[in-house]
């Protein structure tokens, strides 16, 4: 077999039918249009919504409104009232002990400390979001609050690593640019000395 043997099986390839071209060829005068009327005209005819004139169903049905946010941090949120009912006084409070006392659901998942009820006593807190109510209740009380670094994932993972290589890149030119500009400077100085002797 040779390349110009090559060629597609018999009915894989169809011929395109060519409409207005004589009644001997099926598709002749009107061209499968039928005769008159909107479908007939050039550009005529309307979309698959079109109802003819009367609200579509697309528009009488009460579709919410607005947009999805992909770049939402869903949080699980934990009140200062279900720590002081869940933990003792000098307790370490993590996503992982939160999780084990059923206050959250994944301790992967990002936490947020609310300020709704009283604390009195000290906790060592983790989390990775407090509400200012709550960051100054936990340190009235002699305990402490750690922010803990959130892990992105998803879009706004991809968006923070687009900008880090963007600034690298920027960061690698400037520094380019620099050593150009004194290799330059230093060629001419050499030049200039070389010019005076």
């Amino acid at each position: 077999m040779r390349l110009h043997d090559l060629k597609p099986d018999r009915g894989a390839r169809k011929r395109r039918t060519r409409v207005g071209r004589g009644i001997a060829a099926g598709k002749g005068k009107t061209a499968g249009r039928g005769h008159k009327g909107q479908g007939a005209r050039s550009g005529g005819g309307k979309g698959l919504y079109f109802e003819g004139g009367q609200l579509p169903l697309v528009r009488r049905l009460p579709f919410k409104r607005g947009f999805t946010n992909i770049f939402r941090i869903p949080y699980q949120e934990v009140n200062l009232r279900q720590l002081a009912e869940r933990f003792q006084s000098g307790d370490e409070v993590t996503p992982a002990t939160l999780a084990e006392k059923g206050l959250v659901r994944k301790a992967e998942e990002p936490v947020v400390v609310l300020g709704q009820g009283e604390i009195d006593f000290p906790l060592n807190v983790q989390a990775h979001r407090f509400s200012k109510k709550a960051r100054e209740q936990l340190l009235a009380a002699g305990g402490n609050v750690e922010q803990l670094p959130i892990l992105l994932r998803g879009a706004r993972a991809t968006v923070k690593k687009l900008r880090r290589e963007q600034k690298a890149r920027a960061l690698e030119a400037a520094a380019a640019r620099l050593t150009a500009q004194s290799d330059e400077a230093s060629e001419h100085a050499d030049s200039e000395e070389t010019g005076d002797d």
